[in-house]
């Protein structure tokens, strides 16, 4: 999981896209996403995009990037 960032705007407003990879397949979801979107609609973009067409994963892989991790993962937490 990794974000692309300091995109232009969009028509939509986006600038960010986020990537989550499938290391097993090698698939990749590019969802674009605002830099302002709090943490719990990314939780529920996770949710929408990967848990429900993989299912749970098993391990997830990111930079660890403070700023994003622990809220994330409350959000989601919340949200399951």
């Amino acid at each position: 999981m990794d974000f692309v960032t300091k995109l232009p705007k969009s028509s939509q407003g986006y600038d960010v896209i986020w990537v989550i990879v499938d290391r097993l397949t090698k698939s990749a979801i590019f969802t674009p996403i605002r830099e302002t979107d709090p943490m719990d609609k990314l939780a529920r973009i996770y949710l929408k995009e990967v848990v429900t067409r993989h299912g749970i994963p098993v391990s997830i892989i990111s930079d660890r990037d403070p700023r994003f991790a622990s809220n994330f993962w409350r959000s989601l937490q919340n949200a399951l």
